[in-house]
């Protein structure tokens, strides 16, 4: 696939992605914790299944398992200063706040969650230098994960008092970054074999950080252990029915 095609793809799984979590916030009034933890979970079992079933086996098949490891940890490094800087953190309370407050914490978890799209659409372009069905597992799953992302960033704006056309711009918004990401992916994961292996565990290293310091930890904290658990195996699960149809 051409570059522009690849960066379509990726902008719109984001955008989609996105903005279907805040059509979804949209019409839930008053989304139930247990509900937004367990959604929070699926998120979480999609990305694993994405980060060991898909990026890190093509990243060891295509430079071995040196660049892969290496690639791994500046990927997780990447995001430990990333999230010491631009900390964010998913669970909306609906009690106790202000209309300010939540317009606050809308705004930085939209830019929050913008940043951390650039890796998914990174792991998206490098997903199509390595192979078609790669980057179309990738496009979809990802844009899959982002509903629960839109949803996070909709709900305190929807709360603090935007209008719903409002809302559904800025959480669709948040999404968009993951078309530039794509289009780096694309074009840095054509340049060799080693450098598509490096971008492949790259992504997979900042997806696995996301998974264990924010979206597993989250989902526990407002859904509990027995429905995260459950919310995991099925994101898993839909992963792995993915990577079977499209590989």
């Amino acid at each position: 696939m051409t570059w522009w095609e690849v960066t379509l793809l990726g902008l719109l799984a984001g955008v989609i992605g996105t903005g279907a979590g805040g059509l979804c916030a949209i019409f839930l009034d008053r989304p139930n914790p247990r509900f937004l933890g367990a959604i929070l979970a699926f998120a979480a079992g999609v990305m694993l299944s994405i980060v060991f079933l898909e990026l890190m086996i093509e990243s060891m098949a295509s430079s071995g398992y040196p660049a892969a490891l290496a690639g791994l940890a500046l990927g997780m490094g990447a995001f430990y200063l990333l999230d010491h800087y631009l900390p964010h953190h998913h669970p909306v309370s609906t009690e106790d706040h202000g209309q300010g407050a939540f317009l606050k914490k809308g705004v930085l978890l939209a830019l929050g969650i913008g940043l951390h799209n650039l890796p998914e659409g990174l792991a998206i372009g490098a997903g199509f230098s390595g192979s078609t069905g790669l980057g179309l597992t990738l496009t979809i799953l990802i844009g899959l994960h982002d509903i629960p992302e839109g949803m996070a960033v909709a709900a305190p704006l929807k709360f603090g008092g935007y209008s719903y056309p409002k809302v559904l711009l800025v959480t669709a918004l948040s999404g968009a970054p993951m078309g530039l990401g794509a289009l780096a992916g694309a074009l840095i994961g054509g340049i060799s074999p080693t450098i598509l292996s490096l971008s492949l565990a790259f992504a997979a290293g900042a997806m696995l950080y996301i998974v264990c310091d924010e979206l597993i930890p989250d989902a526990y904290e407002t859904a509990g252990s027995h429905l995260s658990i459950a919310g995991i195996f099925v994101g898993v699960t839909l992963g792995i029915v993915f990577t079977e149809i499209f590989n």
